[in-house]
């Protein structure tokens, strides 16, 4: 028993000793860099103008009267999910960011104060209500919303999706849905500040470092060379990229082994 807790530190250790490996760096003027497609497009807002540039050309969004740009969601490039939160309404754009879809949930049959939005697909989006404290699907073909979670308590700081998981994170608690209304997993919320999520991948952002889960525990993930403070992040397969106000880095993931 005595080599118990030397093997465990040791275990410890060689999890959280885990490092991203550099690919490259990018300059970019942006306010915030909102996403990186899986054919290398990236997305970037600048003086509440959406930007995609990349491989498949260079194109912009514009709706002033709509505010801050709060979330991109594009887990389809085809659907791209734009979320102006202090307007509550979403616009869906096309991968030239052409505007299919206008939803404003002020003018709804059934008014929703929505906190976040994300794509669930087939014409559906999760949704947190605020004023009923749960995670919802809403269909904006029919503006039909259905209950997914019980209330629960805690102010949400970020939420993160594919088609089928939906991850939320309170100042209490980490919580995954599946859209059958079921919570898989509730753990404490670790003090993270916003999620990353991508094919069965979900790292947390704590006081300017990355913590990537395995099973029901996150390990420390070392970053090469950090120069400036994590301004945004993103995660697209196994590539993370780091935006520090500057410059866009591009590292690939490491999964820690069982």
């Amino acid at each position: 028993m005595k080599w118990l807790p030397i093997l465990t530190l040791l275990c410890f250790q060689f999890l959280s000793a885990q490092t991203l490996e550099k690919v490259s760096s990018t300059p970019l003027q942006a306010d915030h860099l909102m996403g990186v497609d899986h054919f290398g497009n990236t997305y970037f807002t600048k003086d509440a103008v959406l930007h995609k540039k990349g491989p498949d050309g260079n194109y912009q969004y514009t709706n002033f009267q709509l505010g801050e740009i709060t979330s991109v969601d594009i887990i389809n490039p085809l659907k791209i999910i734009v979320f102006y939160k202090d307007v509550n309404t979403v616009v869906l754009l096309d991968n030239r960011l052409s505007e299919i879809e206008l939803v404003n949930f002020n003018t709804i049959p059934d008014f929703l104060n929505v906190a976040a939005a994300t794509n669930a697909g087939n014409n559906r989006l999760w949704i947190f209500n605020m004023d009923t404290q749960q995670l919802e699907l809403f269909n904006y073909r029919t503006n039909t919303n259905t209950a997914l979670s019980q209330p629960f308590a805690g102010t949400l700081l970020h939420q993160v999706s594919d088609f089928n998981y939906c991850y939320t994170l309170t100042n209490k608690k980490l919580r995954l849905f599946n859209p059958y209304g079921s919570m898989l997993s509730e753990i404490p919320s670790e003090d993270f500040e916003k999620l990353l999520f991508s094919n069965d991948k979900l790292i947390g952002l704590k006081k300017n470092t990355l913590h990537l889960r395995s099973k029901d525990v996150f390990y420390l993930l070392n970053i090469p060379s950090p120069e400036n403070p994590i301004k945004d992040l993103v995660l697209r397969g196994d590539l993370v990229y780091i935006y520090d106000g500057n410059t866009v880095h591009k590292f690939s993931l490491t999964i820690p082994k069982k």
